[in-house]
C-alpha cells in the first residue's frame, strides 16, 4: 500500500519527508510527455531516456530543462 503524501503550492508530488519528488533520470519522454505535453522534448523519440536529454543539454535535472523553454 502506498501512502500518498499532500502536493506543495506548485502542484508538484512530495516525498515522505516533505521534500519535492524528483523524476528519475531513467524516465522514458514518452512518458514526460504526458505530463508536459507533446512539445517536450520535440528534437527525441519517445523511447528516449531523460537522462539522454539532460546530458545532451548540459543541465542536471528536469526542473532545469522546464525553466529553459
Amino acid at each position: 500500500m502506498s501512502k500518498h503524501y499532500p502536493k506543495g503550492l506548485d502542484d508538484r508530488m512530495r516525498d515522505q519527508n516533505g521534500e519535492i519528488r524528483k523524476k528519475r533520470d531513467d524516465t522514458l519522454v514518452g512518458t514526460l510527455r504526458q505530463e508536459y505535453g507533446s512539445n517536450f522534448a520535440p528534437n527525441y523519440r519517445s523511447d528516449t531516456k531523460l537522462r539522454t536529454v539532460l546530458k545532451d543539454k548540459g543541465l542536471g535535472s528536469l526542473d532545469q530543462l522546464i525553466k529553459r523553454k
